[in-house]
Order: structure tokens, then C-alpha cells, then sequence
């Protein structure tokens, strides 16, 4: 069974920094693309970046670009989430999502890390 566990998020200030960890059991992953996805109080969720794990291409919403980096680390099955600037808008629970990437695939989800950034 895959199963996607997220940790790292916490209380910061503004400009401040975090790195988010994902890790993932129940699969090889290799042919996966790996995301982040963060949904603030009141709010729909929302696509922050994603990684095609076989490939290592790396995508980013506009809102984080120059601000955040994905990564991957195959050999530990984890994914990292890099935040540096933080600020207040960023404030939200922060998912891990994994899919494999084929059309019509199952989409996996974490259970969500509280990321809180203070002004």
C-alpha cells in the first residue's frame, strides 16, 4: 500500500526558512511524479511544485518560483521541499501527492504538515 508521510512544517517568521520531507513506502517510485500541493483556511487546494522523479524535471507555481526547490532523494524513498522567504501567504497545510506518471493513474496523499509563517 503506498503511503506518503510529511514532516518539517512549524511556526517561522517572515523571511524565514523550512524544508518539508515526504517519505514514501508501498512502491519503487521510479516512475512517479511527486508533488507538493497546500491548502490555507478557507480555500481550495492548490499546486505549489512537483518533481518527475525518473527525469528530475521540477516545476514550480508562480507564487513560489526563486523561492522554493523540490527535490528527491530515490535511494531514501523522500521527497524534500525547500522554502526559503517565507511569507505570511504562505501559511497553510502543506501535502505530499504522488501519482505514477501515466494517464488515468491513482493519485496518493499525505496526511498534511501545519506550515505557519508569522509576520
Amino acid at each position: 500500500q503506498v503511503q506518503l508521510v510529511e514532516s518539517g512544517g512549524g511556526l517561522v517568521q517572515a523571511g524565514g526558512s523550512l524544508r518539508l520531507s515526504c517519505a514514501a513506502s508501498g512502491d519503487s517510485f521510479t516512475s512517479y511524479t511527486m508533488g507538493w500541493f497546500r491548502q490555507a483556511p478557507g480555500k481550495e487546494r492548490e499546486f505549489v511544485a512537483s518533481l518527475r522523479w525518473g527525469v528530475g524535471g521540477t516545476y514550480y507555481a508562480d507564487s513560489v518560483k526563486a523561492r522554493f526547490t523540490i527535490s528527491g532523494d530515490n535511494a531514501k524513498n523522500t521527497v524534500y521541499l525547500q522554502m526559503n522567504t517565507l511569507k505570511p501567504e504562505d501559511s497553510a497545510v502543506y501535502y505530499c501527492h504522488a501519482r505514477q506518471s501515466v494517464l488515468g493513474s491513482s493519485n496518493y496523499w499525505g496526511q498534511g504538515t501545519q506550515v505557519t509563517v508569522s509576520s
